[in-house]
């Protein structure tokens, strides 16, 4: 297999997940060779860790503003986009134009403009572009691909998935920079793009018609106070409120953290430790969402990202029979521990209900790595040889469409009151 060169742009909490894997595991098809973010210190702390933990060589660092000096310079064949969603976009189109294929993380971006803009750009350079969903190859979710696949429970009808954040992982959206809706299109686009890809996946469609409805109930100032809270804080760092507040993220006491982002906040003013129950929140934390699929299946959607467990309930009811799933995930924040916790499952369950049969548990195979042993298998198809599939499960640019316009077209609803037709976001070429 041909060695490949990568660049990566946007060095924060998921950078690590792939240069640390493409400089060992993957040495022998891949190499790093340069970094990209608006803040040098984090991208020092990068080369740090490539160099003291990865046992790497430290590689080229390039400002934003310096992007395309660095495609001239190091001539990448791959450019992988890790940076804040709104920006996706941007550095997708360009790096297509000066001749590079792309790996993009999810989400591929945040609205129908900016995706129509990618869509444009794959088609007039004739350039590569893939989205990074970790969650299709999850043992347990290719389980359900299989079971829907092999017409165990025959035509699907319909699709009751409901996904809980807890309180941990949950909050910590509220902290970041995702909690202003014009960064990530909000969790409908920043995280459900997982589980609208995951639909699209199983039941092997795409979105027709989608209604939805969306508030923030939980965080944010207002709800607080209707609880009763009297103390409040902006950020965590340096506030005594902030001592009794079980929600509080203290950089300064977890190294990783405090070297990512305390110790880099001089240069851009990014605090990532905000406070949950702060003003200026502009995404929802309680969503319901239907959806009508092309092949007539309907699916009913809830996130809330304020539970006391993590994981999801889906239930899928064919003409043959049911299949029942729940799935406990083990809690994290981002960048405040093991790449492997992320996703790590708690539990797992997948029963199927014939109509004509006595009901049985499903085997799933245990393996090891984050997102319940998906995220080894992604890296390898990704930077390794490439996995042959039955399942289809890498994930193409038209994939990372149409998982997002679910949500873009969700969004839509709220703001509107009305149903939304996929179709009408965008054109396809």
């Amino acid at each position: 297999m041909t060695k490949k060169s990568y660049a990566i742009v946007g060095t924060g909490g998921r950078a690590e997940f792939f240069y640390g894997e493409l400089v060992t595991t993957f040495q022998e098809t891949s190499e790093l060779v340069a970094l990209c973010d608006v803040n040098q210190t984090r991208m020092d702390f990068a080369n740090h860790l490539l160099a003291d933990k990865y046992q790497y060589h430290t590689v080229p660092t390039y400002k934003a503003h310096e992007f395309e000096r660095m495609i001239a310079e190091v001539k990448p064949d791959v450019v992988l986009v890790t940076t804040v969603d709104r920006t996706h976009h941007d550095y997708i189109i360009r790096a297509m134009e000066l001749g590079c294929d792309v790996i993009s993380e999810k989400p591929m971006t945040v609205d129908e403009e900016k995706c129509q803009a990618i869509l444009d750009a794959v088609e007039r350079t004739g350039r590569k572009l893939r989205v990074t969903f970790n969650y299709r190859y999850a043992p347990h979710n290719t389980k359900i691909r299989e079971l829907i696949m092999d017409d165990v429970i025959g035509e699907v009808i319909s699709v009751n998935f409901e996904w809980l954040l807890n309180t941990e992982h949950g909050a910590d959206y509220f902290r970041r920079w995702h909690r202003d809706k014009r960064n990530s299109g909000g969790l409908l686009v920043h995280k459900s793009t997982h589980h609208f890809d995951l639909m699209n996946f199983w039941l092997g469609s795409k979105p027709a018609t989608v209604y939805a409805q969306g508030d923030l109930r939980f965080y944010g100032k207002e709800n607080a106070e209707k609880r009763g809270v009297t103390e409040f804080y902006s950020r965590a760092y340096g506030s005594k409120a902030a001592e009794n507040d079980p929600f509080a993220l203290h950089l300064d006491r977890n190294e990783r953290l405090k070297q990512m982002y305390l110790d880099a906040e001089h240069e851009d003013g990014y605090l990532r430790d905000q406070s949950v129950f702060g003003d200026n929140i502009s995404i929802e934390d309680s969503m319901h969402v239907m959806v009508k699929y092309r092949n007539k299946a309907v699916m009913n959607y809830t996130l809330n990202a304020y539970m006391p467990w993590e994981g999801f309930i889906i239930v899928f009811n064919g003409t043959k029979g049911r299949i029942e799933v729940r799935i406990t995930e083990k809690s994290y924040v981002n960048s405040g521990g093991e790449k492997a916790d992320e996703g790590a499952l708690k539990s797992k369950h997948i029963r199927v209900y014939p109509i004509d049969a006595e009901p049985y548990d499903v085997e799933i195979v245990e393996q090891a790595g984050g997102h319940g042993g998906g995220d080894p298998l992604l890296l390898q198809d990704i930077f390794g040889e490439p996995l042959e599939d039955r399942f289809q499960r890498a994930a193409s640019h038209q994939d990372g469409a149409w998982s997002i316009l679910t949500g873009i077209a969700a969004n839509r609803s709220i703001r509107t009151g009305q149903p939304v037709q996929v179709d009408d976001l965008i054109r396809w070429s």
